[in-house]
């Protein structure tokens, strides 16, 4: 375990300094969408809305969007580096060829995500505190955003090894990316969409983040269920990339 460990940071090192170069541009172009989502919805809807599921809407929407900024920011980051260091600069054969292992080059690969994911929801967790009594920081809150950052940076592994190119990589944010980042009870209630549709939803893993997510936030009772399905679904994605590295699949 330790071995992998450092093996991965040692993988992620390039990519450290980068953040370390970039911390304020990479802080802005982060948190730019998070917030027109803040904005759009907590107060333009917010305005409009009393109530969403015992709580304000604000309270209500703030930790769907900690979520839905979880799944962005690292996706985004980790399929698009990973996706660059293949094909425009042929510089990931350079990282197959050191002498660690394929876990610690997936794990590398996710951590500038993870990093730049924890950024973004620690300034919307403080918005959160500042706009509304409602929202609380509990531990089951930072472990769940911890979770579901390393979750959607191994998608992003994923998506970086498969993907042969730009349109692909559109194609594959349009089929996937996209369809969780409005289905999944980020910013309204999936109670109210049709019986089959919420049977879809219910398969798609931004649906238990931010259940999770809100549940923590606000102190409801905890799904448990969502919180096993997270992990399951970033071991998944972990031996998907393992495989696909061994595989010489990249």
């Amino acid at each position: 375990m330790i071995k992998t460990i450092d093996g991965a940071i040692r993988v992620a090192m390039a990519d450290l300094y980068y953040l370390k170069r970039n911390i304020l541009t990479v802080l802005i172009t982060v948190l730019v969408l998070p917030l027109l989502y803040f904005i759009s919805f907590a107060y333009g809807l917010g305005s409009t809305v009393d109530e969403t599921e015992g709580v304000t809407y604000i309270a209500f929407v703030i930790p769907g969007i900690i979520s839905l900024s979880t799944l962005s920011s690292c996706f985004s980051t980790t399929a698009n580096k990973i996706m660059l260091q293949r094909r425009f600069y042929s510089s990931f054969d350079e990282i197959i060829l050191c002498p660690v292992s394929s876990i610690s080059v997936v794990l590398g690969k996710s951590i500038l995500g993870i990093i730049r994911g924890l950024l973004c929801s620690t300034v919307l967790i403080v918005l959160g505190l500042l706009m509304t009594d409602d929202f609380l920081i509990t531990p089951m809150l930072l472990i769940t955003i911890l979770l579901s950052c390393l979750t959607y940076c191994l998608l992003g592994v994923v998506a970086g090894f498969l993907v042969k190119g730009v349109p692909t990589f559109n194609l594959f944010n349009s089929l996937v990316i996209l369809p969780m980042t409005f289905l999944c009870g980020t910013v309204f209630s999936v109670s109210a969409m049709p019986s089959f549709l919420q049977v879809i939803i219910a398969f798609l893993p931004l649906s238990h983040t931010t259940n999770c997510i809100r549940s923590a936030a606000l102190g409801w009772e905890f799904p448990w269920i969502s919180l096993v399905l997270i992990i399951i679904y970033g071991l998944l994605f972990l031996i998907v990339s393992k495989y696909l590295l061994d595989k010489g699949r990249v």
